[in-house]
């Protein structure tokens, strides 16, 4: 048996950016314990660490015109990112814009590699706006756009002086302006009554217009047009499942997009100056995100990240002339042997209502049934579980558990009426379907109804937590990673710039907060019988650590057996290698304690 720290061991690379000429590569790896900046000079050589901290690197992105990286770090997992420049020889790292009690996110260059505009709460803590900033005056810091929501650069316009920004009322909701930046002047372009999404804004070169994702209307993420100067979309397709990502070339030549198909992402190039799709050979098949061309038109590369079931995160670039991807990087897969490493069975199960819930099924090798069960819910709910690398449930399956990873209603990926099947007062009909996944398991997939656990993080947690009140008898234990046990308190205490856009999922503390109590774990919690462990980072922003606490405390008040994990250098999850190799070990233990020992009657 492979020992845990091995799987836990296990290298990723990802957010590449490529240099001006295309010929380096800036990314990050957390070879050293936490994401740092490494930049390389071909496929596979041998890379060279730029940046040098305990504290993890959250981004990287290379000058338009200059060998300059633009990053950002957060401190000890609070997300309070602040923006640094270094050259991409790390000879020398410069505050760019520093307040270390507010955020500085979504930061990129303009096309004049002098400019940068980023989103911050700079102002007020509340609200996140967007500013501007000259590299060589970067204390003249300039706020260019406000207004209700989460305010964002969603793209710079070629001349460095107008750019596309973003306003977010929700996860599923936002619009779009043009902005004059240095007269602050805005144009609204995608006004709408019902809620829609605008999204991968990648403007042509000539600046007639953008293409971008968006489901206004519909029910996916397709692809379409703006054209600026009828100030009109219009759609290029028609997909049933969500495009996931898209980019342009410097020379507006190439159109790069992923599609996420079942969970697994399907790239496509199209060579936009004859209309047609261009095949690309190389690329495994997995997830994969974070397109970038590079700013040279002399040599048209992109590079994106991929990553499989069995294959950790790694950079790829690829070449639309050549037709081929190539990989640049090759994390350290820690001496895993393939045998050690599984890939998914996709399975539909049906829920109380007939709804088909789709999962991902990870059973043990050279075991036979009854198997012991994890049921690992992801969070979001806005997100989707899919076949990427997790070094968790890679080590669960081979240590003899089986893992069903199901994708509940509220999940994305599937369409937006499935997104908002667990919106506010239907919060529950998702619990529910992890007892349908229980029924499942039980009768159609080989588990052992006395050996199933559930585990979850952020509202995954909460899930956890709901699960073991709602249905007390089904589970042999929990584990709640960041976990939200009290609606009520958690919006109280979530990070203030988050609130207004979760209170559209949950529901709002003014007009539902007596169903929020309702649905609350923490007013149940007379009814857990189940182990529970509880992990929690002390900096956690969005579901702070007091979540942690009250349940810790109820559950030990009624004497029923629970293990509770705090790291003080962690927000919201374990970002920290050393901290994933205590924590994790130990939930090993506790899992083969409450459910894989426990004795069948």
């Amino acid at each position: 048996m492979v020992e845990f720290r091995r799987y836990l061991s296990v290298r990723n690379a990802f957010g590449g950016t490529l240099a001006p000429d295309g010929q380096r590569l800036a990314f990050l790896t957390d070879i050293t314990g936490t994401s740092q900046v490494w930049t390389l000079d071909g496929p596979q050589r041998w890379p060279d660490q730029r940046s040098f901290d305990d504290d993890r690197v959250t981004f990287v992105r290379y000058n338009p015109r200059r060998r300059l990286l633009l990053f950002g770090q957060d401190h000890g997992g609070n997300e309070m990112d602040q923006l640094s420049l270094m050259d991409d020889e790390g000879t020398f790292v410069r505050p760019l814009a520093h307040m270390p009690d507010r955020k500085h996110i979504l930061a990129d260059w303009a096309p004049d590699g002098r400019t940068v505009a980023f989103t911050a709460n700079r102002d007020h803590i509340a609200q996140l706006n967007v500013y501007v900033l000259d590299v060589e005056r970067p204390d003249d810091v300039r706020r260019v756009f406000t207004g209700e929501g989460w305010n964002y650069v969603a793209a710079w316009l070629p001349d460095s002086r107008h750019m596309i920004v973003g306003q977010s009322t929700s996860n599923t909701n936002n619009t779009l302006y043009l902005l004059d930046t240095r007269t602050g002047e805005s144009v609204h372009l995608t006004p709408h009554t019902d809620e829609a999404r605008y999204l991968n804004v990648s403007p042509l070169p000539d600046a007639s217009g953008f293409f971008l994702l968006s489901d206004e209307g519909r029910e996916f993420l397709n692809l379409a047009f703006f054209d600026l100067h009828t100030r009109t979309l219009r759609f290029l397709e028609e997909l049933s499942w969500d495009r996931e990502d898209l980019a342009i070339s410097p020379d507006g030549r190439w159109l790069a997009m992923l599609t996420n198909v079942e969970g697994w992402s399907e790239l496509e190039v199209r060579d936009l100056s004859r209309q047609e799709v261009v095949p690309v050979s190389g690329l495994p098949r997995g997830v994969a995100g974070g397109l970038r061309f590079a700013p040279t038109e002399a040599r048209c590369r992109f590079a994106l990240t991929v990553t499989t079931p069995t294959r950790p995160m790694d950079v790829w670039v690829v070449e639309p002339e050549a037709r081929r991807a190539t990989q640049w990087t090759r994390s350290a897969r820690a001496g895993l042997p393939e045998s050690a490493l599984v890939e998914p069975e996709l399975v539909r199960y049906r829920s109380f209502d007939d709804l088909l819930i789709p999962a991902l099924y990870y059973r043990p090798p050279n075991t036979s049934p009854p198997y012991p069960v994890v049921i690992d819910i992801h969070g979001g709910p806005e997100s989707q579980r899919r076949p990427t690398f997790n070094a968790v449930t890679q080590f669960l399956v081979q240590h003899g558990y089986a893992v069903f990873a199901p994708n509940v209603r509220g999940s994305t990926g599937y369409g937006r009426t499935y997104t908002h099947l667990d919106d506010v007062y239907k919060r529950m009909d998702a619990v529910a379907d992890i007892k349908a996944a229980y029924d499942w398991l039980v009768t159609e997939g080989g588990a052992d109804p006395r050996r199933i656990a559930l585990t979850g993080g952020s509202y995954g947690g909460f899930m956890v937590l709901a699960c073991l009140v709602t249905y007390p008898d089904l589970w042999a234990a929990g584990v709640d990673i960041v976990g939200i046990a009290n609606f009520v308190t958690f919006l109280e205490n979530t990070g203030p710039w988050r609130r207004k856009l979760r209170e559209k999922e949950y529901g709002s503390l003014e007009h539902d907060r007596e169903f929020l109590e309702s649905i609350s774990p923490i007013n149940h919690v007379d009814r857990i019988r189940a182990p529970l462990m509880v992990i929690h980072g002390a900096n956690d922003p969005r579901v702070p650590v007091g979540e942690a606490e009250q349940i810790v405390r109820a559950l030990r008040e009624r004497g029923v057996p629970v293990e509770y994990l705090v790291y003080e250098d962690e927000g919201h999850g374990l970002a920290k290698l050393k901290n994933r190799l205590d924590a994790y070990p130990k939930v090993a233990e506790f899992l083969d304690k409450y459910v894989k020992n426990r004795n069948a009657e």
